[in-house]
């Protein structure tokens, strides 16, 4: 399969800190791909050994089988948005380095640009360290979406637009999806905004990769079973549960897991109401247990 980076028991050490763990997982090509996960969760790292930025202390990362940092060709086809602030550098005109990047990016679409441009009003002929946190976001995200790479990472670059402006970017992402086969990676703190935009999960805690599955596959196994005290318990008893809540004789549990279609009939028979919970809810949950 082409485009396809395959990430092999990658750890990352800074000094005696232990940033990543073991990581190991697949990035195909036409996926959304939606990491998720605390602060200093080790979300940005991965992406930076991901666009070369970095190399790893041990394991592999390869593009199309064969090792991605600083390959002459491959890095190319990979795009890191991430959040810079420019306020305390001396940078010329935003469209000096926009046309930097038209010239110096093979798979840069300057039409697409330019249609971005007038979309999230952006002045190229302001300095980019005259630029507020809003512009500077809508002009990486610009660059991000115009610079059709096969692999492009937005790693929270987005978080500096309003709410209409996210929204714009978030139909340009669909867009993007619909008609072409590129790779995105989002990392985001955004996840009850943004889960609608996943195809897959990757969740890291404290440098571990602890989900790495399919979006629907992943959001079906969290649970929240409610109803009479004495039956949640029974219910919950082999169960792995993550958050409780009571109010007088009525219990509401949330567990993680698959349920048989008999767990189910039997839910039904002691008058069990299953809710879903968000993707929001099951990260919560789930990274405050493992902390």
């Amino acid at each position: 399969m082409e485009n396809k980076i395959e990430i092999q028991n990658v750890s990352l050490k800074y000094g005696k800190k232990q940033s990543l763990e073991n990581i190991s997982t697949v990035l195909e090509p036409g996926k959304m791909y939606g990491l998720i996960g605390r602060n200093g969760a080790g979300k940005t790292s991965l992406l930076s050994l991901i666009a070369s930025y970095k190399t790893p202390t041990s394991g592999t990362i390869t593009y199309d089988g064969e090792e991605l940092f600083e390959h002459p060709r491959y890095r190319k086809r990979v795009h890191f948005g991430y959040d810079r602030v420019y306020k305390d550098e001396v940078i010329e005109k935003a469209s000096k380095y926009y046309k930097a990047v038209n010239k110096h990016r093979p798979y840069f679409d300057k039409t697409y640009a330019e249609e971005l441009i007038k979309k999230f009003n952006i002045d190229l002929n302001q300095s980019l360290s005259k630029y507020s946190s809003g512009m500077v976001s809508a002009f990486h995200v610009m660059l991000g979406l115009a610079n059709r790479t096969p692999v492009t990472i937005f790693d929270e670059v987005y978080l500096g637009l309003d709410a209409p402006s996210r929204e714009m970017f978030y139909e340009e992402l669909l867009k993007e999806h619909e008609r072409s086969d590129r790779t995105f990676i989002l990392s985001t703190h955004l996840v009850s905004e943004m889960e609608h935009l996943f195809d897959h999960v990757l969740l890291i805690d404290r440098g571990k990769l602890i989900v790495d599955e399919d979006y629907e596959t992943f959001t079906s196994r969290g649970m929240k079973v409610i109803g009479d005290h004495e039956a949640v318990d029974a219910f919950t008893a082999d169960k792995k549960v993550l958050h409780v809540e009571t109010l007088g004789g009525t219990k509401a549990a949330t567990i993680y897991g698959e349920l048989s279609e008999k767990e189910w009939a039997a839910a039904q028979s002691k008058d069990l109401e299953l809710d879903p919970i968000s993707l929001q809810q099951l990260f919560t949950y789930l990274t405050k247990e493992e902390a």
